[in-house]
């Protein structure tokens, strides 16, 4: 089997329970299955994690939730990969017109419910 690519995953929205609350020294806890999702992803793709939090801070996280043998990599530049998943994000299709309107009516997935 050849190299495996890489998934560039947000940390806050996507693998723990932020609402939108950010404090610079809290990372809130790990959100129900990601850990799962997590697992399922690593056996077909390198797994980094996008965040701009303290690369320190995060470290200490992924060991409390014993995710650290998953993630292989932690960093704030958008480094190339195959995919990127991130709670606040547009999928851009080709057309300005249709992302203006999706940028208009932006809202992440908690604070639709």
């Amino acid at each position: 089997m050849g190299k495996k690519r890489v998934i560039l995953i947000d940390l806050d929205g996507v693998l723990n329970e932020y609402k939108g609350d950010f404090f610079k020294e809290y990372i809130p806890p790990v959100k129900q299955g990601a850990k799962e999702f997590l697992e399922h992803l690593a056996s077909h793709f390198n797994i980094k994690l996008f965040t701009t939090r303290n690369r320190i801070l995060v470290s200490k996280w992924l060991i409390a939730n014993n995710l650290d043998h998953i993630v292989e990599d932690v960093t704030n530049v958008k480094e190339i990969s195959w995919l990127y998943i991130d709670d606040r994000c547009l999928k851009f299709e080709g057309d300005y017109s249709k992302t203006l309107d999706e940028i208009r009516t932006f809202k992440s997935w908690y604070k639709i419910n």
